[in-house]
């Protein structure tokens, strides 16, 4: 896990060397698809690649993290499973990368600043309502057995608690990230506002994609009625 993080950080096609060979092509063609991006920014957003590539250095840091704990079978406490299963949902990176493409006028530096580490409570909000649906879904469903645990796995197993009740308290901790998104949306500044929007239509998208339980991420079918009654489906008159 080391070598990859190091490899990771000096972003540079030399370091492919200190990685496994499963990986090497993984590593060539993510700093290829990130040329892509900048060459496709105006001189004057160019910057934006900075805080791109280091959301992703700590994605691969979160996943990392899951996977050390897996192989360790080390069983964290729900406190430290919400830090991280929040960020390694992907939604901050995603968060970030979706005002890549957004005008000057509107995704300034101030807007990156604001979305990067240490991440604002809107954002992290945002990363736990997807977390928690996701868990609350996957639950339902059945973990393939070399996944990490899920939060509602790791509520039951600190408290004691039945499968019912952990997916009814995180359930409740999911309304509770609403209220704080919702809060923190009402008060983040002016020039802020266009960004704090695309966090909270983000998580709006969770909330439809694990619509009723299903888990629509992982299997499209579940999804695949609500988009078709959105944009196929005729609205009778």
């Amino acid at each position: 896990c080391s070598k990859q993080g190091e490899s990771l950080l000096r972003w540079d096609e030399s370091a492919v060397s200190a990685l496994p060979e499963y990986l090497c092509m993984l590593y060539i063609k993510t700093l290829s698809n990130f040329k892509e991006f900048e060459d496709l920014l105006e001189p004057q957003e160019k910057y934006r690649m900075s805080y791109a590539k280091k959301a992703y250095q700590l994605q691969s840091e979160y996943y990392m993290q899951e996977a050390q704990w897996t192989n360790d079978k080390y069983e964290p406490s729900f406190e430290e499973h919400v830090e991280l299963s929040g960020m390694s949902t992907g939604l901050p990176m995603l968060n970030l990368m979706a005002l890549m493409g957004y005008d000057g006028t509107i995704a300034t530096q101030e807007v990156f600043e604001w979305m990067s580490v240490p991440v604002p409570d809107a954002v992290r909000a945002g990363a736990l309502i997807g977390r928690f649906l996701n868990d609350i879904s996957s639950y339902k469903l059945g973990k393939n057995k070399k996944d990490v645990g899920s939060t509602v796995e790791c509520y039951k197993l600190e408290k004691g608690s039945t499968g019912e009740e952990a997916v009814a308290a995180i359930a409740a901790m999911n309304e509770h990230m609403w209220r704080v998104l919702n809060q923190t949306y009402m008060e983040v500044d002016r020039a802020l506002l266009p960004a704090a929007q695309l966090v909270v239509s983000i998580a709006r998208t969770c909330e439809v994609i694990y619509l009723r339980g299903r888990d629509g991420y992982t299997f499209g079918s579940h999804a695949k009625d609500l988009v078709k009654a959105l944009f196929l489906d005729p609205i009778p008159l």
